[in-house]
């Protein structure tokens, strides 16, 4: 795996985890359980299609968990042993996977926070018990308390057995401040939901204060008014990242100067945020203005999901004056409307099938965008899009779900990535694509997870300092 540099807004690329070329057709295949078909049941309604999208995805979160630590798995195929390496032998022929698997306790931080929303939604919904999930997340934050940690701050992954750092590469071997922002998040939004005053809610409560309360983020400034991705105790900052925009990275900066002990100031988001050459555009493509981004027509999706998974995007603006919620929506419309003229003449692309963001691909792990269209569609994109598309949303969530079902849905949900021009389709779920699916189709029917997120004091003090106004800030 390795990180795109500046000139991608970096975004986070596993391309390291790249599947062969493939030789044969993989839908002729047997697949590996995980993500072998399940049936589906057509004619429901909008409402129900939606409980069972949501419930189904959060299987990986629940069942596919890491049995020691609960950590969410970075990914579903590296747990699948040799049913999996047979069936990639069998389909793709055999790929040099020897220097670039993580392994099967290769626990994802970042998307154990998405793991951890999910489990409020299953909650409130009634798929498990209150008790139940609390048990699983003081068991993530007992391990957690115990594993790996600098400054207060966790490594992107970590081997999920016994708390140890897995490294990107030789300079990436610790601290990852925007996985961290992502974990700290769901444990903030589970500190506000579960206040019931029994020892276990009241444990948990603790454990999230504990890691709240540690997390150094001013160390990460380095003495600058820059905020910077990596820190490690072997190279320092020799990574020489900043954490500049625009992308996915906002709730880092939220994040880090909502902090009660160790905030940023707004001085380090002026110097390597919102005053970086990245961060304005300005341009219409497709009749859509896009505000924010040095992408042409917009970079991945993610980049209005991760942050927007607690940040209430609606009525949320900045000191400059840019309207989140156009931001989002017009990125993803460009996206949509790119799909539908496919320039590229990928077969299958249309008005009901698009979305393009980081996931597997037939050449490995790909940030898809226009800039960087393979022809391959993540069905995350355009469902956790729901908030602001919902209408294309839903048509794109129909079309994967009661027309191409018999491919993409599994007992996970739907798998990572298809291509219906070449064929193929991932043998993969993927922690951080999956987990938007379900917070974002519950923050579009109910809200829950911005009304947990938004109404925290730090939250709200943080934002203020940085210049936001949103309708939640007192």
């Amino acid at each position: 795996m390795i990180r795109c540099g500046l000139v991608t807004g970096a975004i986070i690329i596993y391309s390291m985890l790249a599947l062969a070329q493939p030789k044969k057709q993989a839908a002729t295949h047997t697949y590996p359980n995980a993500i072998a078909p399940v049936g589906v049941i057509k004619g429901l309604s909008d409402e129900a299609l939606l409980e069972t999208v949501q419930k189904q995805t959060f299987r990986y979160f629940w069942h596919g968990a890491h049995p020691v630590s609960g950590l969410a798995l970075e990914r579903s195929n590296t747990v699948l042993a040799e049913h999996y390496w047979d069936y990639i032998n069998e389909a793709w022929g055999e790929p040099n996977f020897s220097k670039t698997k993580f392994g099967p306790d290769a626990g994802a931080i970042g998307g154990t926070g998405f793991g951890i929303m999910g489990t409020i939604v299953a909650v409130e919904r009634g798929w498990i018990g209150r008790d139940t999930a609390v048990k699983r997340l003081i068991q993530i934050a007992d391990f957690l308390i115990n594993a790996d940690c600098y400054h207060g701050i966790y490594p992107h992954f970590m081997d999920g057995r016994t708390g140890k750092t897995i490294r990107f590469d030789r300079l990436d071997d610790a601290a990852d401040i925007v996985e961290t922002s992502y974990l700290l998040m769901g444990f903030l939004c589970a500190r506000e939901y579960f206040t019931n005053d029994t020892p276990r809610e009241k444990y948990l409560r603790k454990r999230v204060d504990q890691m709240w309360g540690a997390a150094n983020w001013n160390w990460f400034t380095n003495n600058q008014d820059t905020l910077f991705w990596h820190w490690s105790p072997n190279n320092g900052f020799d990574m020489n990242f900043p954490v500049w925009g625009w992308n996915e990275c906002l709730i880092t900066y939220i994040m880090a100067a909502a902090s009660p002990r160790h905030g940023i100031s707004k001085e380090v988001y002026n110097g390597s945020w919102a005053g970086s050459k990245g961060f304005r555009n300005g341009n219409t493509y497709y009749g859509y203005k896009l505000p924010l981004g040095n992408f042409d027509k917009g970079g991945p999706l993610f980049f209005e999901q991760y942050t927007f998974q607690g940040i209430d995007p609606n009525g949320l603006k900045d000191s400059l004056g840019i309207d989140y919620m156009e931001q989002a929506r017009n990125h993803t419309l460009i996206n949509r409307a790119y799909c539908i003229e496919n320039p590229k003449k990928y077969k299958g692309y249309s008005e009901q099938c698009w979305g393009l963001t980081a996931g597997d691909s037939h050449k490995g792990y790909a940030a898809h965008c226009p800039d960087t269209d393979l022809g391959v569609i993540q069905p995350t994109a355009a469902i956790s899009s729901m908030p602001y598309t919902p209408k294309e949303s839903m048509q794109a969530l129909r079309y994967f779900y009661e027309e191409m079902g018999d491919k993409l849905w599994s007992k996970y949900g739907f798998i990572d990535g298809f291509s219906l021009h070449y064929n193929w389709y991932a043998p993969s779920h993927l922690a951080i694509d999956q987990g938007p699916i379900i917070v974002m189709l519950e923050n579009y029917r109910t809200g829950l997870l911005w009304k947990l997120f938004m109404k925290i004091p730090d939250i709200q003090q943080g934002m203020k300092k940085l210049g936001f106004q949103s309708p939640w800030i007192k």
